[in-house]
């Protein structure tokens, strides 16, 4: 059995073809080129669907079931996507497109939600009942699974981690609110607090490392000068890593779940980024008495996260 799973981002639209075992067979990428009429990226959404699949050696025929993780507020039971501002999507009924495209059934979801999935089925949270997976990207993504169920709220649109507050009338978010998570714990915000320690401290080794120009400061920037001994890069991770503390411990004490797994460019760093994190949550969980406690862990399938969930929401929505 063969499935297929698009991954449609704000850079690039990704087709997977996915066997039984949960291995990506085959994939095909083309630009979004957003923004730019639905109709016109459904169009590409069609075409490395089909690129995908003669690349895994397969006629479309051979495809059982197709899914689409998308960013944005998703209507699943209806296949829309309700608004997405990085697409400048509004009300966009994308499974009737690629039905009308493919001539085949279409799941959709949104695409935090669709990798969580596919790290539930298949990676960091495989043998868990109860699950959340957390992205440390441009902004701070979360998906939660409860009881093998994908937890999207009444309207759809809940699972928005990023968007708790840990600082009252903190540092101003995308969103338009103050002090959200993903304010203070994206890679984005990483980097603009690595900029904030290199032009206070202009003695750090960062400077070297960035030969001097500011702008080509990374997220992984103050972890290699941690690494390299620089005090001020050991201060930037010290920080980040309790502002991802604070969030992760919110998370653990609403939902209690097996494992939270953190995912992202950011959580390539391993246990130099899940160690300190962990420790720190062990202090702040509530029920830090019970034996059985929430494990912290890092995602395990990369970019592949995303298509297998997509490819497998037949299982979920069917």
């Amino acid at each position: 059995m063969y499935r297929v799973g698009i991954d449609l981002g704000g850079t690039n639209i990704v087709a997977g073809v996915v066997d039984d075992s949960f291995q990506v067979i085959a994939t095909a990428k083309r630009k979004t080129n957003s923004p730019r009429p639905a109709e016109k990226i459904a169009d590409d959404m069609a075409v490395v669907t089909l690129e995908a699949v003669a690349a895994a050696g397969l006629k479309i025929e051979e495809i059982d079931e197709f899914g689409i993780g998308t960013p944005g507020s998703i209507d699943p039971v209806n296949g829309v996507i309700v608004y997405a501002n990085n697409l400048q999507f509004h009300q966009v009924e994308m499974v009737k497109m690629m039905k009308e495209r493919i001539g085949r059934e279409f799941f959709i979801e949104n695409d935090a939600n669709a990798a969580a999935y596919g790290e539930y089925i298949a990676g960091a949270g495989k043998g868990a009942e109860n699950f959340v997976a957390v992205t440390l990207g441009t902004g701070v993504g979360g998906g939660v699974i409860l009881g093998g169920k994908i937890y999207s709220g009444t309207n759809h649109a809940g699972g928005e981690l990023g968007h708790t507050v840990i600082a009252m009338n903190g540092e101003r978010c995308t969103c338009g609110r103050h002090g959200c998570w993903e304010a203070y714990a994206s890679a984005t915000a990483l980097i603009s607090q690595t900029k904030q320690a290199m032009c206070r401290y202009p003695g750090s080794a960062m400077w070297a490392m960035c030969e001097g120009d500011i702008s080509k400061v990374s997220g992984i920037t103050a972890f290699d000068a941690m690494r390299a001994g620089d005090p001020i890069g050991r201060m930037v991770v010290d920080h980040y890593c309790e502002y991802v503390s604070v969030g992760i411990s919110n998370i653990i004490n609403i939902f209690q779940p097996d494992i939270v797994c953190i995912g992202g460019g950011i959580s390539k760093e391993g246990d130099t980024l899940i160690q300190p994190v962990a420790a720190y949550v062990t202090g702040e969980n509530y029920a830090r008495d019970i034996p059985r406690q929430t494990v912290i862990r890092a995602a395990a399938l990369g970019n592949d996260a995303g298509i297998i969930g997509a490819a497998f929401l037949g299982d979920v929505y069917r």
